[in-house]
């Protein structure tokens, strides 16, 4: 079986030999997400594919991953090119595991990036994209800790870029001791114009040089 999927991944970097911008979405599917915001959600995710799409490079370069978190942590899509990216209909339930989901995203890109160098393949620094409304609940302390200790860690070695997004009445208290970066609060249900401005951000990086500095465009969904 392994043969077989190493197989599959030689075909897939032969077809396509193009760098790799790898962006994992890991979405809180909690039950506090129910109604409005999950619809807003499940709304922006199919603009960000439309948009990602449009732009023949990007589509090719800029990989998606998404992991969804509640009571448990679901790895909805594995990482593929974004004219692959098949986008799901989800919905919300129970607590929120965010400490065990930011494990399962490290973990999903660390094995990515073994793959792209087993097949001799370029890549950009990754980006973790989490989106959540409120708390960790449910899971051990420690659990949180250390994953905050490993963004801590995996961002001042430039192995990742995790960027933390509150919606409406998330703890951003809580959010500031996960991420390393500030965290931006989502002004309203504004989940189109974020997904829209996530793929304008991706498609900039994979039109860049491998380690360039890329300027980002303006907040117009969230602010600090």
């Amino acid at each position: 079986m392994r043969n077989i999927i190493k197989l599959e991944e030689a075909i897939e970097f032969a077809e396509n030999p193009e760098p790799r911008c790898p962006c994992v979405l890991l979405l809180d599917t909690s039950g506090s997400m129910r109604g409005a915001p999950i619809d807003a959600l499940n709304q922006g995710l199919r603009s960000f594919k439309d948009d990602l799409v449009s732009n023949s490079l990007a589509s090719r370069r800029v990989e998606v991953a998404l992991v969804t978190f509640d009571q448990s942590v679901k790895i909805v899509q594995d990482f593929v090119t974004a004219d692959q990216f098949q986008t799901p209909k989800l919905t919300a339930q129970g607590y929120t595991h965010t400490g065990t989901a930011i494990h399962k995203a490290l973990d999903l890109v660390q094995s990515r990036k073994a793959q792209y160098r087993a097949h001799g393949i370029a890549y950009y620094r990754p980006w973790i994209f989490m989106i959540t409304d409120g708390a960790s609940q449910g899971e051990p302390q420690n659990i949180i800790e250390k994953a905050a200790h490993r963004i801590k860690d995996d961002e001042s070695n430039k192995r990742i870029a995790f960027f933390a997004v509150g919606v409406e009445n998330a703890n951003m208290t809580h959010l500031s001791r996960i991420s390393v970066r500030t965290p931006i609060r989502l002004k309203g249900l504004k989940f189109t114009e974020l997904f829209l401005w996530l793929s304008a951000s991706m498609s900039a990086v994979s039109h860049s040089r491998l380690d360039e500095q890329v300027a980002l465009p303006p907040l117009g969904w969230g602010a600090f």
